[in-house]
């Protein structure tokens, strides 16, 4: 018998991007666990995956940000031998600038972008590295490369994600584990509404279909960070690689000259 395919388990899945890769997936022949706060979304798309494509599907509701359903979602992937990909979407904005958000707001918003992400990535890891196989998949956004556009708690949490997905495509690729960083730019999702935008006053707004799909080849490209609306593959590479030129030049024992020197 041929070997099974692997379980996914993809968060933020009732609608937008979680919910095209849950499709993706399904039709793919992979079984689900879904997870998301909206359990009458989950079990409409799951009931409509189950009768397209014949996969099980498991369905999870849970908030991220609570801790007690971030630890519910934990032990589903340290105890499900099947999951052995884990898709990390589920994240949101917030409305108005920093001075307008306040300190509750800014925290949950890291708990859901930022510190879920890399506890549930924490929970599959080890199961991952130990069978030398499966794949974590992180969605960060290129507004993690864009301090200017004046997101800052969003920004910083997407900036996060894709140093967290690097760091940890170099410590478990050659465990036989993938990692890999999908960075939308404006993707027409829910996100826009809830966060008190208009994204049909926005520019060069992605449809979430394209925007999965482009995903998708990246992943099985095994990419380890897919822009996919970077025209220009060749600008990516370079600023990696103006990065990676400093990175000997930061072990000093004294600070560089310029800061000596107080004439």
């Amino acid at each position: 018998m041929p070997t099974p395919l692997p379980t996914v388990l993809v968060t933020g899945a009732s609608s937008g991007i979680g919910a095209v890769y849950a499709d993706r997936f399904a039709h793919r022949g992979h079984d689900l666990v879904l997870v998301a706060r909206d359990r009458a979304r989950l079990d409409a798309l799951a009931a409509r995956l189950r009768a397209e494509t014949g996969v099980r599907v498991d369905v999870l509701a849970a908030d991220l940000s609570d801790p007690a359903a971030l630890a519910t979602v934990e032990a589903r992937l340290r105890d499900d031998a099947a999951i052995e990909v884990l898709v990390n979407n589920a994240g949101a904005s917030l409305a108005g600038g920093f001075l307008e958000q306040g300190p509750e707001r800014v925290g949950q918003l890291i708990a859901l972008n930022a510190v879920a992400p890399a506890r549930l990535a924490a929970a599959i890891a080890p199961k991952l590295a130990a069978a030398g196989r499966g794949a974590v998949v992180n969605i960060g956004s290129v507004v993690g490369l864009a301090p200017e556009f004046a997101m800052a708690v969003y920004g910083a949490t997407k900036a996060f994600v894709l140093h967290f997905s690097q760091a940890l495509q170099v410590e478990l690729g050659p465990r036989g584990v993938y990692v890999q960083a999908v960075l939308p730019a404006a993707t027409r999702t829910e996100i826009w509404e809830r966060s008190g935008k208009d994204v049909n006053a926005l520019q060069g707004v992605m449809e979430v279909d394209e925007l999965v799909d482009a995903a998708l080849l990246g992943y099985d490209r095994r990419e380890p960070v897919t822009i996919p609306p970077l025209p220009d593959e060749a600008q990516w590479t370079a600023l990696e690689g103006a990065r990676r030129a400093m990175l000997p030049n930061f072990a000093q024992s004294h600070a560089a000259e310029r800061y000596r020197n107080r004439g």
